[in-house]
């Protein structure tokens, strides 16, 4: 199966970025290379990018998109948190933008061997953004504790029926294990109330709870906006695309601290923290996908996307 990606909000994060012809970018996560392809095209023979990916796949994919720009790119095997290490093997000290997008790609989805998708009811219980990886969504569903399967649930996937969910597992896998997508969808909906799964597939939130825990998605992700932030230029662009609402407020929260000039407590009356402004947040609200994009690519339609400068 192609690796294949539509990038959303593709024109609003090259606007964010604000591209300059001979700038050095990141794509943290490089996926289909469909953002680090206009970046790229847009700059000029100058302008260097750096990427990470996790997936084998991606990186396959995104070196055969990128080979017409050989020599001003490089891809690394990375979890993105793990920026420091990429930037000092690459040379660089500073960054003109970086770019995030933190959604699964189409082909994650839609590839059966890959077991993301509730609605592939073969496939296998995976979810591995990267492969080589011993962690499945089969080792936690069937070798977790209830009550750590029920956190996960609720944490991650906002899910009210958590704890009856978690108890279906369980006495589910003591029958035989739970291997595949479909088996896990079954016990899904045969603990959530019927009346209670008329506003989409009663799985959704369940499968994005135990993606979110299999690939230790959302660990970290505050210290990396911080960090990775105050690595760009004086003028450089930090831009961010979230899918689900818990990656979006820690992002909104990380921007909010950088933002702030002080944070010392209000009875104080002189500043003794030392903490300054570092960034302007250019997006005061996040910016939405248009109806047009919306009904041309539905995986769009709960992306926020957030855009800050760096001013220091």
């Amino acid at each position: 199966m192609k690796f294949a990606h539509i990038p959303v909000m593709l024109e609003e994060c090259m606007q964010g970025l604000d591209l300059k012809p001979d700038g050095i970018y990141m794509d943290c996560t490089v996926g289909g290379a469909g953002h680090s392809y206009e970046i790229l095209k847009r700059t000029s023979p100058a302008g260097r990018l750096i990427a990470t990916d996790l997936d084998d796949d991606a990186i396959c994919a995104a070196n055969d998109r990128l080979k017409e720009f050989s020599g001003r790119y490089q891809i690394f095997k990375s979890n993105y948190k793990d920026f420091e290490n990429v930037l000092n093997q690459a040379g660089i000290d500073k960054l003109d933008g970086v770019i995030a997008d933190f959604g699964v790609s189409s082909y994650q989805l839609d590839n059966e061997d890959r077991g993301f998708s509730y609605m592939k009811p073969n496939a296998p219980l995976d979810m591995r953004m990267d492969r080589t990886s011993d962690f499945t969504a089969c080792t936690l569903i069937n070798e977790y504790p209830k009550n750590r399967i029920a956190e996960i649930l609720r944490r991650y996937g906002e899910e009210k029926f958590a704890s009856d969910i978690a108890d279906g597992i369980v006495k589910a896998r003591t029958r035989k294990a739970i291997t595949t997508c479909g088996e896990l969808v079954d016990i899904i909906e045969n603990c959530i109330p019927k009346k209670f799964q008329q506003n989409g597939p009663a799985a959704r939130k369940s499968f994005q709870a135990i993606r979110i825990a299999v690939n230790d998605e959302l660990s970290g992700l505050y210290e990396f906006v911080l960090g990775l932030t105050r690595r760009l230029k004086t003028g450089g662009r930090i831009v961010i695309l979230t899918f689900h609402s818990l990656e979006d407020r820690i992002v909104k929260q990380a921007f909010r601290f950088l933002e702030t000039d002080c944070i010392c407590d209000k009875s104080i009356p002189v500043c003794v923290c030392g903490k300054v402004k570092e960034i302007e947040i250019i997006t005061k609200k996040p910016v939405v996908a248009s109806v047009k994009e919306m009904s041309l690519n539905s995986r769009s339609k709960c992306a926020k996307l957030r855009i800050a400068r760096k001013i220091i």
